[in-house]
Order: structure tokens, then C-alpha cells, then sequence
């Protein structure tokens, strides 16, 4: 059983180097993501990003738009689960007081 664990996992490695060998250079401007227009003639959404931010927005943080106005309610979305997680792990760590009839 050790083996076969230890097969799959180097499997799994193999697996991930050979997927990574087909990605662009890093940086490279050629690469598909980085051209101002998709393979669909339509403006690529980055560069919507930066040339509008703002713009739209008029905030010279462009991270803060693109939190806070373009992706507000993914952003709503895991700020809700961060922050049910910390409270289900306040109620699973804090200390009871026991009672002693």
C-alpha cells in the first residue's frame, strides 16, 4: 500500500510537469493572454482593467477597483466564507466554563 501511495504521487508529478511544459514563458508579451484583443476580436478583460480603471472608478489604486467595483460580489463571497470560517473556529476553540452542581 505504501508503494502504490508513493506511485500515484510521483504520477501526479509527472503529471503536472508535463502540463506545465505547454504554458508561455513567463513575461512573454506574445503569449495569448497578454494581446490586447482575444482570438475572438473582443477587448481582452486585463486590459479593459488597466486602460479604465480610473475611469470608471476614479480611484489611482487599480487593485482597489478591481476588488471593490469590477468583482464586488466575488469579492462579498469570500469575505462571507473567510468570515464564517473564523467564527465556526471561534465556536469549535473557546473555552466553556463548566458548572459544578
Amino acid at each position: 500500500m505504501k508503494y502504490l501511495r508513493f506511485l500515484l504521487l510521483i504520477s501526479f508529478g509527472v503529471l503536472l510537469v508535463y502540463g506545465s511544459l505547454g504554458l508561455p514563458d513567463r513575461g512573454d508579451g506574445e503569449a495569448v493572454f497578454n494581446r490586447e484583443l482575444s482570438p475572438a476580436g473582443t477587448v481582452n478583460a486585463a486590459s479593459y482593467h488597466i486602460q479604465n480603471a480610473y475611469k470608471d472608478a476614479a480611484t489611482p489604486n487599480m487593485v482597489t477597483v478591481i476588488l471593490a467595483d469590477y468583482r464586488s460580489f466575488d469579492t462579498l463571497g469570500e469575505v462571507i466564507v473567510i468570515f464564517t470560517a473564523g467564527i465556526i473556529c471561534y465556536l469549535l476553540l473557546r473555552k466553556r466554563k463548566v458548572k459544578h452542581e
